[in-house]
């Protein structure tokens, strides 16, 4: 399995354009470059929903086979971003409730992180990911979603509302009350916290 990397730079804001004038020449192409440039992202937003990177993988997989099979994928008004992440959501939520169904959860709770880095990378990252992720945990399902969307993979507002089902209006009240929540979690001194405060809009 060819792992994918937990940090990535973000593809650039404009680079939807880019994809579907390439798309106009070859596809084939186009989406080989969306393929680049999102599995890192996708693959970590992922693993945040189901804390197992083999299922991860998978779920990327899945998501960029349907991206392929979607004929509007490429269309001028078609927003691919926000239906990259909220595919992926929905399948990865799928896979939380189908282990539950199964009773495997406190088992794949306790699987390791099958990375291709460092022993002493993975230690530092599990450690940064693992307080994050406990801290995350104690937060409802909509305010995680929408803090991990906005503050980890830097969606805008309007994407967000895409990738959620919801108005523009509901995200910016759900994210108000997900950054208190949070504060509550994690104190208010906390530099997760600071960094989020500092970054409202």
């Amino acid at each position: 399995m060819q792992a994918y990397q937990l940090q990535q730079a973000p593809a650039p804001a404009d680079a939807e354009e880019g994809y579907k004038l390439v798309a106009a020449q070859d596809r084939r192409h186009a989406m080989d470059m969306v393929v680049r440039d999102f599995r890192g992202r996708l693959f970590q937003h992922a693993f945040f929903i189901v804390k197992d990177s083999q299922e991860a993988y998978d779920a990327v997989q899945e998501v960029f086979i349907k991206a392929m099979r979607e004929t509007r994928f490429f269309d001028a008004e078609f927003r691919m971003k926000a239906w990259l992440f909220r595919v992926t959501s929905n399948l990865c939520y799928n896979i939380v409730r189908d282990r539950r169904r199964r009773g495997g959860i406190l088992e794949s709770l306790g699987r390791p992180d099958r990375t291709n880095a460092s022993q002493m990378e993975r230690v530092q990252r599990g450690e940064r990911r693992d307080e994050v992720m406990a801290s995350m945990e104690k937060l409802g399902k909509d305010h995680r979603e929408i803090l991990l969307l906005r503050y980890y993979h830097d969606l805008s507002y309007a994407e967000i509302a895409d990738v959620l089902d919801v108005k523009l209006g509901t995200v910016m009240s759900r994210l108000s009350r997900a950054r208190a929540r949070l504060g509550d979690v994690m104190g208010p001194d906390h530099p997760v916290v600071l960094e989020v405060l500092q970054r409202r809009n």
